[in-house]
């Protein structure tokens, strides 16, 4: 599939640009329902090059599919981050979906619903302004923000309308029920977990949360293999591997690619950081774990 964008050239600050939202042709609505106490229309923006997506009210679901050719039947839910306030839909969605298309993975974006932000754009950016939303280009973090626990009732039930529709739809876009992954970022990751650890619906194979929250979780007996990386200089990390041992403790398949350097919201890579490799040592573990090819 191919967005209608115009070419965005990744900025070397973080100034926060108004942006006409793009055209999303192949998005299918999941009908989910809305957002209570919201009196602001989904609107864009720009920030660090990328397209960027808040008060996200109706959920989508966006199929990138494989050449025929290369197609596997294996598939993978795309869950970008954002806070839950918005959605790095480029860097985090489009993306980490035409990468996974190029290995033969058909990748669904899943365009989740958000909590409330600022109806204005100068609002929004007041908000931005008390807490950083990503790394720096140069890789230096500011003070970490604060991270309220969130109530994301909304957000489970889009992506298990999600995965429904991809067990629904599989022959017709040549899915494998039985290797259907979710890989998420930064707050996708922790969708990611949250639907692995409390989703009674979705039977997912495989998860890949890429700098997601480390902390130990309470892990259900039929939790998927993980794949986990993150870098040092995240402030998510701060040096915690609840999480990794959490899933160790559970004797279930777990895999962890710490990086030196990356910052947070790095996506597929920024230029000269080690956290470059991820997506192929990613698609190298989907390999190696028999993912990739037909049981």
């Amino acid at each position: 599939m191919t967005l209608c964008l115009a070419p965005l050239t990744r900025g070397q600050d973080g100034t926060i640009y108004p942006l006409d939202a793009p055209d999303e042709p192949n998005a299918i609505p999941l009908n989910t329902g809305g957002v209570e106490n919201q009196p602001a229309s989904e609107s864009w923006f720009r920030q660090w090059g990328d397209p960027m997506a808040r008060n996200i009210t109706e959920a989508t679901l966006t199929p990138f599919l494989p050449d025929p050719e290369k197609a596997n039947g294996a598939a993978v839910i795309v869950t970008p981050g954002g806070g839950f306030r918005w959605l790095s839909l480029g860097n985090e969605g489009w993306e980490v979906a035409e990468a996974l298309n190029e290995r033969g993975i058909a990748a669904f974006v899943l365009k989740y619903r958000l909590h409330p932000t600022a109806e204005t754009l100068d609002g929004f950016r007041e908000m931005m302004n008390r807490g950083p939303s990503r790394a720096s280009e140069d890789g230096e973090d500011a003070e970490p923000p604060r991270r309220p626990r969130m109530n994301l009732d909304n957000q489970l039930e889009d992506a298990e309308a999600a995965y429904a529709m991809i067990v629904d739809r599989a022959e017709e876009w040549g899915v494998d029920t039985d290797r259907i992954g979710m890989i998420g970022f930064s707050a996708g990751a922790g969708l990611t977990m949250h639907c692995t650890l409390n989703s009674e619906t979705m039977d997912l194979a495989f998860i890949g949360p890429v700098y997601g929250g480390m902390g130990p979780v309470e892990v259900p007996k039929d939790a998927p293999p993980m794949f986990s990386a993150i870098a040092s200089d995240d402030f998510l990390f701060n040096g915690e591997f609840g999480v990794i041992k959490s899933w160790y403790d559970a004797g279930i398949p777990v895999e962890l690619h710490m990086y030196q350097n990356g910052g947070h919201g790095f996506g597929l890579g920024n230029p000269d950081r080690t956290s470059n490799k991820w997506f192929d040592s990613f698609i190298y573990w989907l390999e190696v774990n028999d993912f990739l090819e037909s049981k």
